[in-house]
């Protein structure tokens, strides 16, 4: 199985209504930051693969979300019940799935 292969399998797991961060899946991978991010952006199966549910350390969505930019990030999140506050930042302590 390949690098990308191996990040498309951890993101199908996060469940609706929760996200994790691109630096949790390189650490489970083994990878950079960057590498997951291109993955996702290239990822051929949103509908297997919520890339959706992958934003940065912050806790803020991608600002070049491959599948409708940063507001069909934004749509697809609120539509799975994930909060944004007035600054566009999840609460990570509330939303995040890092149990890989």
């Amino acid at each position: 199985m390949n690098t990308f292969n191996l990040v498309y399998d951890i993101v199908a797991k996060i469940p609706k209504g929760k996200v994790t961060t691109y630096g949790a899946l390189a650490r489970q991978v083994g990878i950079n930051p960057r590498v997951v991010g291109f993955a996702l952006h290239v990822n051929q199966n949103p509908d297997r693969v919520p890339c959706h549910r992958v934003v940065n350390a912050k806790g803020m969505i991608s600002s070049g979300f491959a599948f409708g930019g940063p507001d069909g990030q934004k749509r697809l999140l609120l539509k799975e019940g994930v909060k944004l506050d007035a600054n566009g930042v999840i609460d990570l302590n509330k939303y995040g799935y890092f149990l890989f």
